[in-house]
């Protein structure tokens, strides 16, 4: 073997090893399991509701059980500072786990075992519980993450974490269906709940997370009620911790409003859908999965901020590449690329941000201050592209459409890039950024 092949080898090898670490791989435990319940309630809920004959403006009226997700930082204080009785002995995180996992599989066999057409407001109560449950479950899996993973291992574990949550709903998803087409939607829903147990074994298995940072012991009234709104205090009390925030609620704005539009182009566009199946589902799919695995690796070699500003160019540019679609009109190979570029993009970002979010929480508050920020950057876009996306394309077209996305990515940039160069990343960073191997501020 040459030297060449040997440092050929050598890097690859180095590039592989830190995804087949212990933490990572319980990441990817913890992302299956994440990722199912929202299965539950999403396409596999709509086709059993549309197989049961519910009336299409009923069907879509339950992606309402998402906006549980949205809400969850309201109660993630309690995953932080309630101590359960008995089962507390596992630990803070461990005792949750296994709790919240109970939880989610109590909710997914109701929404199994309910005859869907006997009252419609119940059915609609019961996908609530499963959002609810499963939003619960999310907010330890995010804490248990944070604090498992060792500050070196943050973009990594981000990206096992991305892989199982694909892997988790995709597969959920499709049991269900094959199972239900043999042996009833109740069968099929009944053998997804299996899908809750990889979260709750890695958390028996590897127990309770070593970074782990018990908030202060409350005695009282007065103490109780300050445990709700302590995370918040202490999440604010940092410096610019208001302009960060911001950052969190517009960085994503831009890419929201183009991602929730593509269906609407595709269509008006003329692509079959054969077509979408293929680029969107399948190009797509696998450019997201080689974006996740180099954001994993880009993180380790370029640090924090510069793999961060760096996927906030490319989730801004990749705006330009439906522009580019819209213009040329019905293209497959434009298709390809613009899906492609988006997702490698998307899978790239999700990564390098989810693991500057995740430095942000103190050890302490991991839970509740996790859930506010997830919920933070997702809302404005979604309360935006739900008001006004129709709106806009129906004033400006496509192509203007999609470079006024662009326009409204760069403010995020911007920010972040002076954010980076004043020093605020660096000081606005919580406990889980720097505790153990591989401060993040060191790049």
């Amino acid at each position: 073997m040459t030297d060449t092949a040997r440092r050929d080898e050598g890097n690859w090898r180095a590039g592989i090893a830190p995804y087949l670490e212990k933490a990572p791989l319980a990441a990817l435990a913890l992302g299956i399991s994440s990722g199912f319940p929202y299965a539950m309630i999403g396409a596999t809920l709509t086709t059993r509701l549309a197989e049961s004959g519910i009336d299409k403006k009923t069907v879509t009226a339950f992606s309402l059980a998402f906006l549980v997700y949205n809400l969850k930082w309201l109660w993630a204080w309690v995953v932080d500072g309630v101590h359960l009785p008995v089962i507390g002995r596992l630990g803070q995180r461990v005792s949750w786990l296994v709790v919240a996992g109970a939880l989610v599989i109590a909710a997914v066999v109701n929404l199994a075992l309910f005859d869907l057409t006997a009252s419609i407001g119940a059915t609609a109560t019961a996908a609530m519980l499963v959002g609810a449950a499963g939003a619960t479950f999310d907010i330890v899996i995010d804490a248990y993450r944070i604090e498992i993973l060792e500050p070196r291992q943050l973009g990594v574990g981000s990206g096992m974490s991305q892989y199982g949550w694909r892997i988790g709903s995709a597969a959920a998803g499709a049991l269900a269906l094959v199972v239900a087409e043999r042996a009833g939607w109740s069968a099929g829903y009944l053998a997804c709940t299996m899908f809750a147990l990889p979260a709750m074994l890695a958390g028996l298995l590897l127990g309770e997370p070593v970074r782990h940072r018990d908030p202060a012991a409350r005695r009282g009234a007065a103490e109780a009620l300050a445990a709700v709104w302590r995370p918040f205090v202490q999440f604010f009390a940092r410096p610019g911790a208001v302009i960060v925030l911001l950052f969190i609620l517009i960085h994503k704005i831009g890419d929201t409003l183009a991602n929730l539009t593509l269906r609407l182009l595709f269509d008006d566009l003329g692509f079959t859908g054969d077509e979408i199946a293929f680029y969107d589902v399948g190009v797509g799919f696998l450019a997201l999965l080689i974006g996740v695995f180099v954001g994993g690796v880009l993180y380790a070699r370029m640090g924090m901020k510069r793999s961060v500003l760096l996927s906030l160019v490319l989730m801004a540019v990749s705006n330009l590449s439906f522009a580019a679609l819209a213009a040329a009109g019905h293209s497959n190979l434009g298709m390809a690329a613009a899906i492609g570029f988006e997702n490698f993009a998307s899978g790239y970002g999700g990564v390098v941000v989810i693991a500057y979010f995740s430095a942000l929480c103190d050890l302490r508050f991991t839970a509740a201050q996790f859930a506010l920020i997830s919920a933070a950057a997702s809302i404005v876009g979604r309360i935006v592209t739900g008001t006004t996306a129709g709106a806009l394309i129906e004033r400006f077209g496509y192509v203007d459409f999609y470079l006024l996305t662009t326009a409204i990515a760069l403010p995020g940039v911007a920010l972040f890039w002076w954010m980076s160069r004043s020093g605020l990343v660096d000081r606005s960073i919580g406990s889980a950024g720097v505790e153990g191997q591989g401060d993040v501020r060191a790049d």
